[in-house]
């Protein structure tokens, strides 16, 4: 499992460059919600795809609906947002 920092890199050295305010927000979420590094990048992983670019405030509302349904892991993760037709 990758820490938040190693997946950010891992995002940046496929192409991806997020800017600093999506950083921050990143970080912001995680710490707000007390979310694992794995829920965090999972949740980052889901912006992504859904939005097809960083978007902090949804990246943060995502993050809190994972934590508040006890999301704990990428795979539970995955299966919730389709089960609730986020993607």
């Amino acid at each position: 499992m990758k820490t938040v920092e190693e997946y950010l890199h891992f995002l940046q050295s496929k192409g991806f460059q997020l800017r600093e305010d999506a950083i921050g927000f990143i970080y912001f979420g995680k710490n707000y919600t007390n979310a694992s590094d794995e829920l965090a990048n999972a949740a980052i992983e889901l912006t992504l795809k859904v939005q097809k670019s960083f978007d902090g405030s949804f990246y943060v509302s995502l993050l809190e609906t994972l934590v508040s349904n006890e999301i704990s892991s990428r795979r539970e993760a995955v299966k919730f947002v389709k089960e609730k037709l986020i993607i």
